[in-house]
């Protein structure tokens, strides 16, 4: 009777686990329906934590490999305490709720020299101002952005082109693509505007096209989105991940900026901090409103939809020439409904099937290194 009891237990657990590894293969597949979110938990990462000499702060962008259940998350900071770098590392879920977030090992980001980036007080020219981070599963490889800059750094002007570049997981450079000209650096009122440039990446789900967006809109396509101006235009750039060359570019509309400043001439920004393809051309994309004076960032969750927009790549203006079709959009969740202080989130991944057999949703806000703000992870699951 006990070896009865032993050989139903193993069966039982023996296809249970063939049940949890049959959800997690679907891990990083498309989600083919998605009506809601529903929020699940929230988890603050301490502020003065610390792994390996390095300071865990400025989290920008998340990633994840479900093949060995970790998340590769990139830190914004621009060598400043120590070298730019990102992280591996564990979310425990437990009964739908975070029970921690471990992080497990640090990697320096390497320039094209194989060399780590300096920091932004002493070589402005050369350093890095990472924000989003994505795992290729076929290549091994990982790909990282960073937004370049435009302004006057240690008493000079200092121009840098945004970049993404590819890298193994040791941070080692590898490749880099060839971002279009018109989301460049230049003088005056032209190109890229400064941290308004490569903040989200996603690749497609089969891993051909790498797709970048940008925060705010280029010089060309008219004002920054304000409290009383929407539909600002931000391009999304297509690239083919074998030539590493851009093939199209779309336009999206941004929403107003949720609140005015206080004072009204104090900053205030509306602009994309990451998107997240699912399949089918159609994007979870986050939308962050911040103004001054105002303690909560207001959060959106977009789904887009990119099927029938326009290629606007060879489009000068999408301000002055208005006869394209951007992405649909559809909101999806705002942060607002949850009544709490929500932060400067920036990443935003598919996790692991939840025990029910839905999709989770996992999202990280930077804390930009300041100890008024929180590094808060937040577990969403989605409703099909």
């Amino acid at each position: 009777m006990r070896h009865l009891l032993f050989i139903g237990i193993f069966i039982a657990t023996f296809c249970s686990s063939c049940n949890i590894a049959k959800q997690t293969a679907k891990s990083d597949e498309g989600v083919p329906r998605i009506s809601s979110l529903n929020f699940l938990d929230e988890y603050v990462i301490p502020y003065d934590l610390h792994l390996q000499n390095t300071w865990v702060g400025g989290l920008s962008g998340i990633d994840y490999d479900v093949a060995e259940n970790r998340y590769f998350i990139i830190s914004d900071e621009r060598s400043a305490t120590s070298a730019a770098r990102f992280y591996t590392a564990a979310i425990d879920i437990n009964n739908y709720k975070i029970d921690s977030v471990r992080f497990l090992s640090v990697e320096t980001l390497k320039n094209a020299q194989n060399d780590t980036f300096p920091a932004l007080k002493i070589l402005p020219e050369h350093a890095a101002d990472p924000e989003s981070i994505r795992y290729n599963k076929k290549t091994k490889t990982l790909v990282w952005s960073s937004e370049g800059d435009k302004a006057i750094r240690s008493n000079r002007m200092v121009y840098q082109n945004p970049w993404i570049y590819e890298m193994d997981l040791k941070g080692r450079f590898k490749d880099s693509f060839l971002v279009p000209a018109n989301l460049h650096m230049y003088k005056g009122d032209s190109g890229a505007r400064e941290n308004d440039v490569l903040e989200g990446l996603s690749f497609s789900l089969d891993y051909r096209y790498l797709w970048a967006s940008m925060e705010g809109a280029i010089h060309e396509d008219g004002p920054l989105a304000t409290a009383s101006y929407a539909n600002a235009p931000v391009r999304f750039t297509k690239f083919d991940v074998t030539t590493k060359k851009a093939i199209r570019q779309y336009g999206y509309l941004l929403d107003a900026i949720a609140a005015e400043p206080i004072p009204a001439t104090a900053f205030s920004i509306n602009g994309i901090p990451e998107i997240l393809n699912i399949g089918e051309n159609r994007f979870l994309v986050l939308e962050r409103s911040f103004s001054t004076g105002v303690e909560n960032c207001v959060i959106k969750i977009y789904l887009a939809d990119f099927s029938k927009a326009t290629d606007v790549s060879t489009t000068t203006s999408l301000y002055r020439n208005t006869n394209y079709k951007p992405a649909v959009k559809k909101l999806l969740f705002n942060f607002n409904s949850l009544e709490r202080y929500i932060d400067n989130v920036e990443g935003i991944t598919l996790g692991p099937v939840l025990p029910n057999g839905h999709r989770s949703l996992i999202l990280v806000a930077d804390n930009n290194f300041n100890i008024k703000e929180k590094q808060q992870v937040f577990l969403f699951e989605i409703i099909p």
